[in-house]
């Protein structure tokens, strides 16, 4: 089938979204690593550091709702296939250069489609957890550099962002 787009494996030849059928791909140990940061006051980072936020522990509470997004992104992102996930982890750091905290999460999971968008989203969630959690205190903070900097496994091999 012609694709109007080369390299869109969700767009049709007439331009109309398509889930991608992976049934014939072989399974294979599939593991994605996505970071955020959150930006924000040094006073916030402080605040969340110490344990004494108004709604609670900001970092507990965003990590579980990074893993609670990576097990429901074929529910957030349309085409995504529901996966049977081997592994969520989300680490947080504090980095008081910045200041802020830099986000990170790890998706592994065994089978015929990459992880890439699980460990995006919760990075993503993670991030926008701990800006409502604080936004009280600080609503100038700011969530950037959503990337993935490393996937393995599958057809398309190996990736490695510049400057990992």
């Amino acid at each position: 089938m012609a694709r109007t787009t080369p390299g869109l494996t969700h767009i049709g030849a007439k331009g109309d979204a398509r889930m991608v059928d992976v049934g014939e791909k072989a399974e294979t140990r599939r593991v994605a690593v996505a970071e955020g940061i959150v930006t924000m006051q040094p006073a916030t980072l402080a605040l969340i550091l110490s344990g004494d936020a108004k709604k609670g522990d900001v970092l507990g509470t965003a990590r579980i709702a990074g893993i609670m997004g990576a097990k429901k992104t074929h529910d957030l992102i349309p085409l995504c296939h529901p996966l049977l996930l081997d592994k969520v982890a989300v680490d947080i750091e504090p980095d008081e250069a910045l200041p802020g905290l830099r986000v990170t999460a790890t998706v592994r999971v065994s089978g015929r489609t990459g992880v890439e968008m699980e460990a995006l989203t919760a990075a993503s969630i993670a991030c926008l957890t701990i800006y409502d959690m604080a936004k009280a205190v600080d609503r100038g903070m700011a969530i950037t550099g959503v990337r993935l900097l490393e996937k393995t496994g599958g057809k398309s091999g190996d990736y490695r962002a510049e400057g990992r």
